[in-house]
């Protein structure tokens, strides 16, 4: 055998023993992962089927669980406040934002020039018609009034002397003793004196009147604002500034703007007598002042469609200040007898307006409604409901038909709330809104 032979002959058996040894080992770790496998499978298998089990439990308690849920949910009585659909006399009005207006406004200013002696006033004091307010210096006119007095004395004696002449020409001018032109001239000399006192009358009565222009008086009933001039300064009858503005309070006027749509209504309404107009503060529902509509303005303004109109209050108590912004509320008409709910419990759905009421059997009752004006936080209605119906105006949104209520007592706050649709209930929808 050749030494190739003999190197050939040992790598194939070389080779023969490490492909053995491979597969005896393969077998050694097939045979030790399959004991492995056979210890371990029970415990695995009671693992698993308790684990099925466990998540078998868990399910049927969920569903138990939803089962007691719902049948809770099903069963839970909902509180909700109730007040019963009412007929009565309501009255329709429409509303807009007015000015407080004073019912007289007057600058005081002096009608003759001289030093303002006095000032007799308090600012914001309230005053009468003919009270004084101020005083100017009266010195010379009363020495006009006295300069103008002496000169008709004097002016009276000349007549007097010259009617006394007349009468003596007259006496001989028949017997030729005087031409007859003398006793025309005389004549005329008297006229002329006449016609002097004349002048000499109005002369004083001038005088006189600019005394009673330096005692300066309210010419109205009100209440003074700031003084505009002090005492002591030198006044002038075209000072632009005056002395004291003075406004009467009581009564008081309102102006206020509404839709040129509604015109048509508001005549309707004043061809009946005066409309009862209401004022109220912007942002409040209770009434300062209870007047009458005076006056509907002779134009719409044409760049924002609205109508002026004018009403007249009593104001003792000075509830109302000129340039008060306000809301005024203008009565229309007064529907007799209608069915009334709040506005709160009306609701809209696909179908429409309607209601939720509580039946006999303490179970919310949904009733379609037609509403035919809303105002003042009133539904209006047309139908669908008859008085005495317990209509739910709070808790609305909890329900669904057929759900179990209680019915809660309101206080009288919360009855308030309800009815003028407060923030306890939903603000409800549909029909006309007229405020």
């Amino acid at each position: 055998m050749t030494t190739t032979e003999r190197t050939t002959s040992n790598g194939t058996r070389r080779t023969v023993w490490l492909v053995a040894a491979a597969i005896v080992l393969a077998l050694a770790a097939a045979f030790i992962l399959r004991q492995r496998a056979q210890q371990s499978g029970p415990e695995s298998a009671s693992a698993s089927a308790q684990s099925q089990s466990r998540t078998a439990t868990g399910a049927d308690g969920d569903r138990s669980a939803r089962g007691r849920s719902g049948a809770g949910g099903a069963d839970r009585v909902v509180p909700v406040l109730v007040i019963p659909a009412a007929r009565r006399d309501v009255p329709i009005h429409v509303e807009g934002l007015g000015t407080v207006t004073a019912f007289k406004t007057v600058n005081v200013r002096t009608q003759v020039d001289g030093r303002l002696d006095r000032v007799a006033f308090k600012e914001g004091q309230p005053v009468k018609r003919g009270d004084l307010l101020a005083q100017v210096d009266s010195r010379p006119f009363t020495i006009q009034l006295h300069t103008a007095q002496a000169a008709l004395a004097r002016d009276q004696a000349q007549l007097q002397g010259a009617e006394l002449n007349l009468r003596r020409y007259e006496a001989v001018v028949a017997q030729k003793l005087i031409p007859q032109q003398q006793v025309d001239d005389q004549r005329a000399l008297t006229e002329q004196l006449k016609g002097t006192i004349r002048s000499d009358q109005a002369q004083i009565e001038n005088a006189e009147l600019q005394l009673a222009y330096a005692r300066i008086t309210s010419p109205i009933d009100g209440v003074t604002g700031i003084r505009l001039v002090d005492q002591g300064n030198v006044v002038h009858a075209g000072d632009p500034g005056g002395i004291v503005v003075v406004t009467q309070l009581d009564p008081i006027a309102v102006l206020f703007t509404l839709p040129q749509d509604d015109l048509p209504r508001v005549v309707r309404a004043q061809s009946g007598g005066p409309p009862v107009v209401e004022i109220l503060p912007r942002d409040g529902d209770k009434p300062l002042a209870k007047g009458e509509l005076a006056l509907i303005d002779n134009q719409i303004n044409q760049n924002t469609a609205t109508l002026r109109l004018k009403a007249v209050f009593p104001n003792p108590e000075h509830l109302l200040w000129p340039n008060q912004f306000v809301k005024a509320r203008l009565q229309l008409e007064v529907r007799k007898g209608v069915l009334v709910v709040p506005a709160a419990a009306v609701q809209r759905g696909p179908q429409g307006t309607f209601v939720y009421t509580v039946g006999p059997d303490e179970k919310a009752v949904v009733k379609a409604v037609q509403v035919d004006t809303v105002t003042g936080g009133e539904a209006l209605l047309a139908g669908g409901l008859e008085a005495g119906d317990k209509v739910i105006v709070e808790g609305q949104n909890q329900l669904r038909p057929g759900a179990r209520v209680s019915v809660r007592q309101p206080g009288a706050d919360a009855t308030a709330e309800a009815r003028t649709g407060g923030s306890g209930g939903k603000r409800g929808a549909g029909g006309k809104r007229v405020k």
